[in-house]
């Protein structure tokens, strides 16, 4: 956000420009369904039944190797929407679930 001010006195015609308040937006995730693999619903139903349940979460990009070559940190994090596959009888997509994850600070590293 950038925050425009000028003096009253000030001679120039033109405000001065500064920094304000960050904004961040969210974060979506999608990966496949796995069996037995609920750890995002699980999370999800810990903020439906109004607990706080804010987590920091680390997204890695890795190489070849497995090695991360920068990682994205998530500070205060908390899901703000899980959505499981479509399940088209007639369809033979690969099921995939997304999550929506709200956050308050980032913090990028690149190793």
């Amino acid at each position: 956000q950038v925050i425009e001010y000028r003096h009253g006195d000030s001679p120039i015609f033109y405000p001065i420009k500064m920094p304000g308040l960050g904004q961040v937006g969210n974060v979506t995730l999608r990966k496949g369904i796995f069996v037995n693999d609920s750890k995002f619903w699980t999370w999800y139903q810990e903020i439906k039944m109004n607990t706080i349940a804010r987590r920091t979460v680390v997204i890695s990009l890795l190489d070849q190797e497995g090695a991360p070559r920068m990682t994205w940190t998530l500070n205060n994090a908390w899901p703000t929407k899980v959505t499981g596959t479509d399940l088209k009888s007639d369809g033979n997509e690969v099921a995939v679930e997304s999550v929506e994850i709200a956050y308050e600070t980032l913090e990028v590293a690149a190793p």
